[in-house]
């Protein structure tokens, strides 16, 4: 949706836009000194967490349609005009009148439940059944509008969320090459870091986690292969859930790997990423992963937030991703003597015995699957999209390349190209020896021999400037071990650096979201790092 289309629709609600105002483009704005425009704006509904927002619509403060036509108006002056971030790609255009059918339903004595009426965005790789296109960013599928939805889409319209729009990502969740600039994609332009505008987002659920830290939805879906929810909500201040393998289900989501693909919710804090996370998950009759959820799932995250929940854990420090910054090492020693004073025991350090003996092997895996789960997606989509299997789409991108392939190639698509198929002996071999390393001599092996709740690294470094001749240099990320076994990792803030945010990740083994909710918003509550942003053009280091 064009700004002029954007405008034509809040008007037609009846809305007069505030004053102010990415379209989307490959080519970095002009920046001069940009205003700042986070509490001191005066939003209505700044930090506003999911349970206010309920409460405002209950009284009748607020309606669903009045809170959306908010955010809507907020993400043309942020998003689209003023510091111009660029995290959303497209718009629904049918959004305010959902949201007025949610608000009659409300006056009819019908809520469906905590995330009625409130306004959510997802990643543009997540099918929408509605006017709004799923192009994981690519020119390819420009135009292409889903017949049904994701089950992450239905499981939302279904529990009475407001999906705004699709958030901007690194194109294909950042498996086109290995010297990307993450928070790209051709259809999107770049999305920039709220902190400041010339450091990179991370990604490469980039989109989502500024859309998020800058007040621009309630909360936000992001998706995550290895990194792509907790490295962008590390980097961006804000909380990210990636989950257990199978507890959300994948249908509808443009992929990378069956074995390491999951959706995961985004918030600014831990009880409404919990929120979310309950309607999120369960068992997906289009995703047989999701089978080794039943029984596991909870539809209400909520019962496991407490703030003593620290006292009595016994947390293992992986101090294998430490000294990579002296800046935030200093940030985890902090970090862990507030563990200790809320109580945890804390085994320092431990160590995972398997760390990188397998990363040769995972990423073999990764260049088999990804050809042969983008192979089955494409294949199943309508002649409305340009491409249908993976030899298409580099094709594509070879014809397109002014657009597609400005600053960077496509190298792991033509690797994935030249892979066999899922039975291939290969294949069958790194497989396994991932799954052993990851899990049963890995993590698993590691949680056990220390009798452990949970083990815990950096998520990332801080921001990196964003680079498109040399492509990411970030300083470390710890999202490797848990995502490769398929486990969860939650990330909270951890401080700042220079005013650039640092998260830390607690993860554990399968299925134990419960106990990782639980530390980490008894971490939460003690620290209250969170700090909005004011969108300057650099870092100020004075």
């Amino acid at each position: 949706m064009k700004r002029r289309e954007f405008l034509q629709m809040v008007v037609a609600g009846g809305s007069v836009l505030s004053a102010g105002g990415l379209s989307s483009c490959s080519r970095p704005n002009a920046r001069g000194t940009t205003a700042v425009v986070g509490k001191q704006a005066g939003f209505a509904l700044n930090e506003a967490t999911i349970a206010q927002l309920q409460a405002d619509m209950e009284s009748g403060k607020h309606t669903a349609r009045s809170v959306a036509r908010m955010y809507l108006e907020r993400i043309d002056r942020i998003d689209r005009g003023g510091p111009s971030l660029g995290s959303v790609i497209e718009l629904n255009p049918d959004a305010l009148e959902i949201a007025g059918r949610l608000d009659a339903e409300r006056r009819e004595g019908r809520v469906r439940g905590p995330m009625h009426g409130i306004p959510v965005l997802v990643k543009d790789n997540i099918e929408t059944a509605d006017r709004m296109t799923t192009t994981a960013g690519s020119l390819a599928l420009e135009g292409f509008v889903a017949a049904q939805n994701s089950c992450v889409a239905r499981k939302l319209k279904d529990a009475g969320a407001v999906i705004l729009g699709k958030t901007n990502l690194s194109e294909w969740a950042n498996f086109r090459s290995t010297h990307s600039t993450s928070g790209w994609s051709g259809r999107g332009g770049q999305t920039h870091n709220p902190y400041a505008l010339d450091r990179n987002p991370s990604g490469s659920s980039s989109g989502s986690a500024v859309a998020v830290c800058a007040n621009l939805c309630a909360a936000a879906v992001g998706t995550e292969t290895d990194g792509s929810i907790v490295s962008p909500s590390s980097i961006n201040g804000i909380v990210g859930i990636k989950p257990t393998v199978g507890l959300i289900g994948r249908s509808g989501i443009i992929p990378i790997s069956h074995r390491q693909d999951t959706a995961g919710p985004m918030a600014r804090t831990v009880r409404d990423a919990a929120i979310l996370l309950g309607v999120l998950a369960g068992v997906d009759p289009r995703d047989e992963h999701t089978r080794s959820s039943k029984g596991q799932a909870h539809q209400d995250y909520t019962q496991f937030l407490d703030p003593r929940g620290m006292n009595r854990a016994r947390i293992g420090v992986v101090r294998s991703f430490f000294g990579l910054h002296d800046g935030v090492d200093l940030l985890m020693e902090d970090a862990i003597r507030v563990m200790k004073d809320l109580g945890a025991e804390v085994v320092d350090p431990i160590k995972i015995e398997t760390l990188q003996k397998y990363d040769n092997a995972d990423f073999e895996a990764l260049l088999y699957e990804f050809k042969a789960d983008l192979n089955a997606y494409l294949a199943a989509l309508d002649r409305t999209a340009a491409v249908h299997s993976l030899q298409e789409l580099i094709a594509f991108n070879e014809a397109h390349r002014d657009k597609e392939m400005p600053y960077f190639g496509q190298e792991l698509f033509h690797k994935a190209q030249e892979k066999g198929d899922l039975n291939s002996p290969d294949y069958i071999k790194v497989v396994e020896k991932v799954r052993r390393l990851s899990r049963d001599e890995g993590l698993d092996a590691t949680l056990d021999k220390d009798k452990l709740d949970a083990v815990i690294a950096p998520t990332d470094g801080p921001a990196w400037p964003t680079d498109w001749i040399n492509g990411d240099h970030c300083t470390g990320g710890s999202s490797s071990p848990a995502a490769r076994a398929g486990y969860p990792s939650i990330t909270v803030p951890a401080g700042f650096i220079h005013g650039l945010p640092v998260g830390i990740s607690f993860s554990s083994r399968a299925f134990s979201e419960p106990v990782l909710i639980r530390l980490a918003y008894a971490f939460e509550q003690a620290t209250r790092h969170w700090r909005a942003p004011e969108f300057p053009p650099h870092v100020d280091f004075a």
